[in-house]
């Protein structure tokens, strides 16, 4: 338990430092009290939540870690990866410049606290796609050394992707708490290009892992209810 434990630590602290240095550097102050807030509130859920997965489902974890790269994930995500990432920090950098140091955007604390409360509503729906989907890779491939088979169950009786849905609910509550309208712009590219792995994913699942085509029957919807 040991190792991975020290794993787990190095690339959440690793990962801290990226959020706060993109957050912080581009604000030009550390004054920032929505900024601490966003970074308290997502760290803490990252922190119990893989904590939670190391004590119930390592195996997840391991695939969480180490997923990403692997030589039977699709060429085509490995690409997408790399530009979500980069439009990820661009858009924490555009807000950081857009709040704090030029003030380009003035919103209301109310609506900061809306945008705190969704962030939570994200991590409560990230926390049930967790509990129920073993597989739930960070990259596009069917973990056949695993057994990967079609979840059902959950929030995956209402929709075919909620771990999408709760990035999407993740980045609007993010924007709205570090106060800055112009992250729209990015986060509606991030949406964009969330729905458009969607599809492409399902290409991949609908051709190799048995059973998913029938599930698509049956749950019609990727995102929202009723909507797509």
């Amino acid at each position: 338990m040991k190792g991975p434990l020290v794993d787990l630590t190095a690339k959440i602290l690793g990962m801290f430092a990226a959020f706060a240095l993109a957050l912080f550097l581009s604000a030009g102050t550390i004054a920032w009290p929505a900024g601490w807030a966003f970074l308290a509130l997502f760290f803490g859920f990252v922190v119990s939540l893989s904590l939670w997965l190391l004590r119930n489902n390592p195996d997840l974890l391991a695939e969480r870690l180490t997923g990403v790269g692997r030589v039977d994930q699709k060429a085509w995500d490995k690409l997408f990866f790399a530009i979500a990432l980069v439009l990820f920090f661009g858009w924490l950098v555009l807000m950081a410049l857009d709040a704090i140091r030029f003030h380009w955007s003035e919103m209301p604390l109310w609506l900061q606290i809306v945008g705190a409360l969704i962030l939570v509503g994200s991590f409560w729906l990230f926390s049930l796609t967790f509990r129920e989907n073993s597989y739930l890779s960070p990259a596009v491939r069917v973990q056949t050394e695993r057994g990967h088979r079609v979840v059902t169950t959950g929030p995956y009786h209402y929709v075919r992707h909620p771990m999408y849905a709760a990035f999407v609910a993740y980045v609007l509550g993010a924007m709205l708490l570090l106060g800055s309208w112009y992250g729209s712009i990015v986060a509606l590219l991030l949406f964009i290009a969330m729905a458009r792995r969607a599809v492409l994913e399902e290409r991949t699942l609908r051709t190799e892992l048995h059973g998913y085509e029938a599930y698509m029957a049956a749950v019609r919807y990727r995102l929202v209810p009723y909507v797509w």
